[in-house]
């Protein structure tokens, strides 16, 4: 078994002692043991886990949930009465507390949703669910947390946490077949009508369940104005919208034990500017980065990441020392083969994966690797999953992506499993979809069917060439049969010198911002 305290961040490495969240944790850990997590591969699993779970809650139980983007019609089943708003208030009508943090957004003319994200909160309270629009962020930042907390008066044994990157939104609602959600919203031309989605959410159960809940209570107890902006204070005084927050239950002791995971909760919040501060994050926190930091540090054999950014020198300097110390290290990246946006606005994340991407192939030749997934019809697919295994020993599954925004900008949360058996299992799970045997995992069981890459150079020897089978199969004009697998090998970005030059501006002020204090900028530190 891992030692916590090798892989996992202490309190005193959280480096934030404004916090509640590690209050019933032992000593100077910052982590819970004895938790259960499931890993929830796919919008489609998710929403029919939270579907069920939600249906299943009773009076006085309670629903805590926070969201970037909202649409209340989505469907969680995929069928009529599964809606989110439906499904949230029905909850609400049997008795059920529910409250949610929604991030207001920036306008729609941006390219956000605000008035989707509005529409979703206004639904609900019009139902009696207190639903906030929370913009108690950086300028030009966000709440980017995706989590849904589940809490039974009578039950704790049933508590449950969902945390990772998907919101209760279009799009979301895929399965392993990647034909996209009925229920879309347009990407680039190049994800089609229904854009494919790639996405992981985790279910938890035991004590971290708790601490989850204390994010929540966190961010829902702020006294800050929900909004700094007087129109927007005017405009939600004539909707009718709450303004405050209101007065939460009491918080219930943690639910026992239902496993053997060690479970951490990693977390970003900006440094406010204008001289206002989070009371639970005086300066911010950056226990995502420094988490990253302290396992990459540990790292022998594999770093596998899924990821829907992998941007810019920060990430890169994460990994880029431990490649080099480290002969036999290997790093899989698995990114979208096509940005989300196009045209000039898609120069900026070119230049992002170049800088970190192509570092570390520099750093170690021949055993860095990017790849993109596409469905069978030959679509893209978006990449939205935020997970790294490191060693088959730490996962993460989070809101956070690999970049500077996620690490010190926006508000982000992240659960990190230590666990052998879980950390290698969902690695494998995940290599079986991208190379086209899911079915033969279903006959024969995960490591049969995956017993080449069990260990890290097979995987890495795998993914190669089912690539490189994938890709001459379309530079030769898609003749035959059409190999197995998703994988295509992503190239490097080629930008001229003109272009990087420009795109730096875009890109580390608008799309990659730095949130941290100025005494850390300044030594680059998080």
């Amino acid at each position: 078994m891992a030692d916590p305290a090798e892989w996992l961040l202490t309190q005193m490495e959280r480096a934030n002692p404004r916090t509640r969240l590690d209050d019933l944790h032992d000593g100077d850990g910052a982590w819970s043991q004895g938790n259960h997590v499931q890993p929830l591969i796919h919008g489609a699993t998710y929403f029919q886990a939270l579907h069920d779970a939600l249906e299943a809650t009773r009076p006085g139980d309670v629903v805590f949930f926070t969201d970037w983007q909202g649409d209340a019609d989505e469907q969680l089943t995929g069928m009529p009465g599964s809606e989110v708003v439906e499904v949230l208030s029905r909850a609400d009508q049997r008795g059920v507390i529910v409250r949610g943090l929604v991030w207001r957004s920036h306008l729609d003319k941006t390219g956000f949703f605000a008035t989707e994200n509005r529409h979703l909160g206004e639904q609900l309270q019009r139902r009696g669910a207190v639903v906030l629009l929370d913009m108690r962020v950086r300028v030009g930042g966000s709440h980017h947390q995706k989590f849904v907390v589940i809490r039974h008066r009578d039950d704790s044994g049933s508590d449950v946490a969902f945390v990772g990157g998907i919101d209760l939104a279009h799009n979301r609602r895929d399965d392993a077949a990647h034909h996209g959600d009925t229920q879309s919203q347009p990407l680039t031309k190049e994800y089609g009508a229904h854009p494919p989605w790639h996405d992981v959410q985790v279910a938890i159960h035991g004590p971290a369940v708790h601490d989850v809940e204390t994010v929540f209570r966190e961010r829902w107890n702020d006294p800050a104005p929900l909004s700094r902006s007087p129109w927007r204070r005017v405009a939600d005084r004539l909707r009718g919208l709450d303004s405050a927050p209101d007065h939460l239950p009491a918080q219930w002791p943690p639910p026992e034990p239902a496993g053997s995971h060690t479970v951490q909760l990693l977390r970003t919040y900006p440094h406010l500017s204008l001289g206002r501060d989070y009371p639970f994050a005086k300066g911010g926190e950056r226990s995502v980065a420094r988490g990253y930091r302290k396992a990459v540090g540990q790292a022998q054999d594999i770093i596998y990441v899924e990821d829907q950014y992998f941007w810019g020198h920060d990430v890169a300097r994460v990994f880029e020392g431990q490649l080099r110390a480290r002969p036999e290290l290997r790093l899989i990246v698995v990114i979208p083969l096509v940005p989300d946006l196009d045209g000039i606005n898609r120069v900026p994340q070119l230049l992002g994966r170049h800088r970190a991407i192509g570092r570390l192939m520099q750093a170690a030749p021949g055993r860095v690797a990017a790849y993109g997934l596409e469905n069978h019809a030959g679509v893209p697919v978006y990449v939205h999953a935020k997970v790294c295994i490191i060693d088959d020993t730490w996962a993460s599954t989070g809101s956070d992506n690999l970049s500077r925004r996620s690490w010190t900008h926006d508000s982000e949360l992240t659960a990190v499993v230590l666990d052998e058996d879980y950390a290698r299992d969902l690695r494998l799970t995940l290599g079986a979809e991208h190379l086209d045997r899911l079915e033969q995992v279903a006959s024969r069981g995960l490591e049969a069917t995956m017993s080449d890459c069990v260990d890290p150079a097979g995987m890495f020897g795998a993914y190669a060439a089912h690539a490189a089978g994938l890709d001459d199969w379309h530079a030769g004009g898609r003749q035959g049969t059409r190999p197995p697998g998703r994988l295509r090998r992503l190239p490097l970005p080629q930008l001229t010198a003109r272009e990087r030059n420009w795109a730096a501006l875009p890109l580390d002020v608008v799309q990659d911002p730095d949130g941290r204090p100025p005494a850390l900028r300044r030594t680059d530190r998080y």
